[in-house]
């Protein structure tokens, strides 16, 4: 197989596609080159369905090789381990563009792996990820609708930003990461600083724009080295079974739709599936999933008609009406902050704890080392919709919703100098009837504010659905669960009263054109302000004090210069002070030092000995000081810790001295006054003279 290599210019660099040259026995794979940072995927796929499959087993994994950025991994074992949170994140942009465009009841099992081989530290590997995917999916013989290409947008000084880098990243207002077809959006996911709509409408345009370009690329490579695409039996529910379950159960199933309880509308659902199927097996005894399949697919075709034909909601609701909001906040009593939010039939329940900088999650990144200061982790117990399931660690469904949640909330949060503390968020799900994850957004803003943050604004999310049949299309605001499973679109929107700070798509169909993405975005903005007034019924803004069973902290800025006095010899003078007030001192390179403590007045002593540590001598100011050593010409006073100055014997008195013991002995303790600061040594001149005089006057 010959080497085949096709090369591009994207935002000011090279995106380099390339096959034929590493792991050939793949059904497809591309090494995709973008900047100094390489990935491989490699796609595969089983010549069968195994016996009794029902659904479609796509996996995607995604990794990195810590070689990649020059680095030895962490830990006892010094190999990678478990997929990082990053990398779950990272396979699931990866999958949910690409799982729509497979054919309808293929369900042999495909496995898509993207490993990245190097990293420039410069350009993310997400996006060179996601568009070597797609090619290697189109050049292989495995059935798919691609190609799918991918840009990442960012607005740095008021101007959108095709892939910008990691440094230009931290200072743009946007981080959005689009994936499309060339002729509609398939996906979003992305935070931002409170754009608002039509700012989020002109980066979607122009990322399917530079989408189209990166698309254009594939199509060389493919056109040079795509194969045929096998051919494989689709998954076809058996004729006869369809007619006989459509004329037993079609009138049923349509009544008991009309049910706005989740739960009763399923009991309902479940028992006349199960009469359907009792009553049909002794005939089909060997298509028992073809009866269940023909079940499912009325109930998508009256769901879907009830809503665009109709017109009506199952649960009577219109188009863009928010469901009932309840909210509780202070929920619980030993908890920094605390919410119950409650709409429809989704609850969630979220926690704030406040801790100081040493809770920090240290994050080892192909990009470097940094250090987490928030986090909102989003738990979702089988409970949560009545089912038994064992409740495990988190799976990638939860650490995607957790992070969506987390970067809405984000935006909000004061900066570190103002609010020194790691703050951690848990939502736990205790209902779930749709869009749970909005529901952690709301209730996070709530539980942050009844822990005393200040943040800059309240914030509310919302998920929006989509029926569409042909040209027409009805746009739904807070979609339930069986709007989700049955509908487009599930598109969540989050942000304050004045624009958007995380916004996630994910469809089902072809994609989406601007007109249904304006009017999802608009419809969506209603929502969110309706949610927020809701909110602000309950809690407006946040609470003058943080709780008492949260940690004090104090921060201010030292001169970096200065941090070796504050540590002392081997750490003996922060160690002293520790110890003295029960406090924990943490001292940053930049100077930053953060004193927590439990106790408040012990805290303002802290704060105290620390800044008297590396206090500088004021010209013109007394000090109290203390005699450490007696010379013929003087005596050296103490008068900072770590900071002795002379007062010459010229100074010590009034009249004149003869002997410097005849006036001052060691340990003595004198008031003295500085009358002057070497800029070169940084030698103290001392005046126990100046001193006397002053408090005469007075």
């Amino acid at each position: 197989m010959s080497v085949v290599k096709h090369s591009m210019e994207l935002a000011g660099k090279t995106l380099t596609l390339e096959t034929g040259r590493m792991a050939k026995q793949a059904a497809g794979s591309v090494l995709a080159t973008y900047g100094e940072t390489v990935v491989l995927a490699a796609v595969t796929a089983s010549k069968e369905a195994k016996e009794g499959q029902d659904f479609f087993p796509l996996t995607v994994d995604y990794r990195e090789k810590t070689y990649a950025a020059g680095r030895i991994p962490g830990g006892f074992f010094k190999r990678e381990g478990k997929q990082k949170d990053s990398e779950t994140l990272t396979s699931r942009l990866i999958d949910r563009p690409m799982r729509p465009l497979f054919p309808e009841g293929y369900l042999n099992e495909v496995s898509v792996s993207i490993t990245v081989l190097s990293s420039d530290r410069e350009n993310d590997s997400d996006i060179p990820s996601m568009i070597a995917a797609s090619c290697a999916l189109c050049i292989s013989d495995i059935p798919f609708g691609g190609p799918v290409g991918a840009a990442r947008i960012g607005k740095i000084g008021g101007k959108l930003v095709v892939n910008p880098k990691f440094s230009e990243l931290a200072k743009s207002e946007l981080d959005m990461i689009v994936a499309a077809t060339k002729d509609s959006i398939m996906m979003v996911e992305g935070e931002a600083k409170f754009l608002s709509e039509a700012e989020i409408l002109d980066a979607l345009d122009l990322a399917h724009a530079e989408i189209k370009r990166t698309i254009e690329l594939q199509e060389k490579l493919i056109q040079a080295s795509g194969k045929k695409k096998r051919e494989v039996k689709l998954k076809v529910l058996d004729a006869a079974v369809k007619t006989d379950v459509r004329a037993m159960a079609f009138d049923k199933m349509k009544a008991s739709l009309n049910n706005s309880d989740k739960l009763a509308r399923q009991d309902a659902m479940e028992a006349i599936k199960k009469e359907t199927v009792e009553a049909l097996l002794p005939k089909y005894e060997l298509l028992k999933k073809d009866i269940k399949g023909a079940l499912e697919e009325i109930e998508i075709e009256l769901v879907r008609a009830m809503i665009a034909v109709d017109g009506k909601r199952p649960d009577g609701r219109a188009m863009n009406e928010v469901r009932p909001i309840s909210i509780e906040t202070g929920v619980l009593p030993r908890t920094h902050g605390s919410s119950l939010f409650t709409r429809g039939q989704t609850q969630a329940l979220v926690v704030a704890t406040l801790g100081s900088g040493k809770d920090e999650q240290m994050m080892e990144e192909l990009e470097g080392t940094t250090y987490k200061g928030f986090s909102l982790h989003y738990n979702f117990p089988s409970f949560s919709v009545g089912e038994t399931k064992p409740n495990r660690g988190p799976g990638r469904r939860e650490i995607g919703h957790g992070f969506l949640a987390e970067r809405a909330v984000k935006a909000s949060l004061p900066p570190k100098e103002k609010f020194p503390y790691t703050i951690r968020l848990v939502s736990e799900i205790l209902e779930s009837n749709g869009s749970s994850s909005m529901a952690s957004v709301c209730g996070g803003s709530l539980a942050l504010m009844d822990a005393g943050v200040p943040v800059t604004c309240p914030v509310a999310g919302i998920a929006m659905g989509l029926i569409k049949e042909g040209d027409k299309f009805v746009v739904l605001t807070d979609i339930q669960g069986l709007e989700d499973h049955f509908g487009d679109m599930d598109f969540k929107l989050a942000g304050s009263a004045d624009g958007i700070s995380s916004i996630q798509m994910d469809i089902k169909i072809d994609g989406l054109s601007r007109e249904i993405m304006s009017k999802a975005l608009s419809q969506a903005k209603e929502a969110r302000i309706h949610i927020l007034g809701e909110m602000a019924k309950v809690m407006s803004a946040p609470k003058g004090a943080i709780s008492i069973y949260a940690p004090q902290i104090d921060s201010f800025m030292i001169n970096p210069e200065k941090i070796g006095m504050l540590i002392g010899p081997g750490g003996k003078n922060i160690r002293k002070i520790q110890e003295e007030t029960k406090s924990v001192i943490e001292v940053e390179d930049s100077g930053l030092v953060k004193v927590v403590c439990e106790d408040g007045i012990l805290l303002k002593e802290a704060t105290r000995r620390v800044k008297e540590s590396v206090a500088e001598a004021e010209e013109g100011k007394t000090y109290l000081g203390k005699v450490v050593k007696i010379m013929e010409f003087g005596a050296f006073v103490n008068i900072l810790p770590n900071m002795d100055g002379l007062c010459h014997i010229s100074e010590l008195d009034e009249a004149r001295v003869n002997k410097v013991e005849d006036v001052v002995h060691e340990g003595d303790e004198i008031l003295v006054k500085c009358i002057g600061v070497d800029s070169g040594s940084g030698k103290i001149r001392l005046s126990r003279k100046a001193a006397l005089k002053d408090r005469a006057a007075v």
